[in-house]
């Protein structure tokens, strides 16, 4: 322990300048006129008020005007010379990987380098939180630093990154609005109307999702409310549809064995989750695994039955902590039969699509390998692949994560009711096709 202290206490001494020493800091002096916004904010904050000196996260070689491209930008190996442990956390969770998920989209490749790219005016300016490969960091002058997302610069303020608020610049809008269910649930009204406190009488995001000031937030459902079926689940597939026996058997061998907590899953649940993966190219035609999978796993976008049991046991004592454990466990239950429902009326519409390339009446575009494939998003050529990416990154998000979050109305007529409407939008225009199919071989 005192080896501890002695090495803490020996790199923290290394940035820290006693205040006499700050305020003449060359940095100091020249960005008190180049920059100073940046100089007030830091110095308002507890690093800069601790006396650490500006040299401890851009280095020491940019001195003048002229060579301030050797200023370095700090990453989270910077933050960890201080904050190890906090950036073990980290490290360790869903944000870190938020780079890598947003890359495995194939519409990535067609969109605009600002989008997606170091312009940080799209998808890339909240997925920048998460880890670059160091040859792609390589290329990005900004946005490296990750830790900043939530604790922004240069006050690196903790009582801000507690705040809901920190968490509503990505956490909001199209496909994942829980900033706005949040604030119009029971929960962020009377975090609002109490002041918005973060340790006041309502929960925020961080009570929930960084329990105790842990850094991973990772949620069992993940992202997308998709789980790895269990051996079990799809063995059982093998009674209800006995022609798919040999496929069956060939995927269970390759799952994990277990129990999802509340989730004994139906035979039809288990087919619909099977659809969904093979609409976004995680299973192919003979329902095995592509080579997507291991993208899958490696942003852990989906979760297995021992990661997603621990941390539902851990989100529902959170719960607990105001309301019953019958309560929680009901709740629980029901947010979970809309995640059910929801993906039988998505698997539907797969299907319905999917039948339509079987037959020929739709062409697969140039260069897919899978068809449909959700994951190509707006770019999708035809009326109804646009149709179901809605379902899945809008309609579907939303029943989802609106049942989580205790917000009703979103839920229902922002998630719900457009997805059933889609879905019979989908089989309308699938049975016109058909009929204009049959018609052109006729003649």
């Amino acid at each position: 322990m005192i080896r501890k202290l002695l090495l803490f206490s020996a790199v923290a001494s290394a940035f820290i300048l006693p205040q006499a020493s700050l305020a003449k800091s060359r940095c100091i002096e020249c960005h008190e006129k180049v920059t100073p916004g940046i100089v007030k904010q830091f110095l308002s904050g507890k690093m800069g008020k601790a006396g650490v000196d500006c040299s401890a996260c851009h280095g020491s070689e940019h001195m003048t005007s002229t060579d301030y491209k050797k200023a370095k930008f700090p990453t989270p190996d910077t933050c960890k010379k201080c904050h190890p442990v906090q950036v073990q956390q980290f490290r360790a969770g869903k944000h870190d990987l938020g780079w890598i998920a947003f890359n495995a989209m194939p519409m990535v490749t067609h969109q605009p380098r600002a989008i997606v790219g170091p312009g940080y005016k799209g998808c890339s300016g909240c997925h920048k939180i998460g880890r670059k490969p160091p040859e792609v960091m390589a290329h990005y002058r900004y946005g490296n630093a990750q830790c900043d997302a939530c604790h922004t610069r240069h006050k690196f303020s903790v009582e801000e990154a507690r705040s809901p608020r920190a968490c509503s610049n990505c956490h909001m809008g199209f496909d994942h609005p829980q900033w706005e269910m949040y604030e119009s649930s029971k929960h962020g009204i009377i975090w609002d109307i109490d002041g918005r406190k973060p340790n006041g009488r309502a929960p925020t995001c961080q009570f929930c999702h960084m329990p105790e000031g842990t850094h991973n937030v990772v949620t069992p459902w993940g992202f997308l409310a998709l789980r790895i079926p269990t051996k079990e689940n799809v063995l059982a597939l093998i009674k209800v549809a006995p022609q798919l026996e040999k496929q069956l058997r060939s995927l269970a061998a390759k799952l994990p064995s277990g129990h999802y907590i509340d989730l004994d899953d139906d035979p039809q649940w288990t087919f619909d989750r099977a659809v969904i993966l093979q609409g976004i190219g995680v299973l192919d035609e003979n329902l095995q695994p592509t080579e997507r999978l291991a993208v899958v796993l490696k942003a852990r976008v989906v979760r297995g039955p021992e990661e997603f049991n621990k941390l539902r046991m851990a989100m529902k004592k959170r719960c607990y902590t105001c309301h019953s454990k019958p309560y929680i466990d009901s709740q629980f239950r029901a947010a979970d039969e809309v995640v059910k429902a929801a993906d039988h009326e998505f698997a539907k519409a797969i299907l319905t699509v999917k039948k339509l390339y079987d037959d020929g009446i739709l062409k697969k575009p140039k260069g897919w390998k899978y068809a449909p494939d959700i994951l190509h998003f707006y770019d999708s050529p035809s009326e109804l692949d646009q149709k179901l990416y809605l379902i899945f990154l809008e309609y579907r998000q939303r029943a989802f994560q609106g049942a989580f979050h205790i917000s009703n109305d979103y839920m229902h007529w922002y998630g719900w009711a457009p997805l059933k409407e889609t879905v019979v939008e989908i089989q309308q225009k699938a049975k016109e096709l058909r009929e204009l199919h049959q018609l052109e071989e006729k003649e």
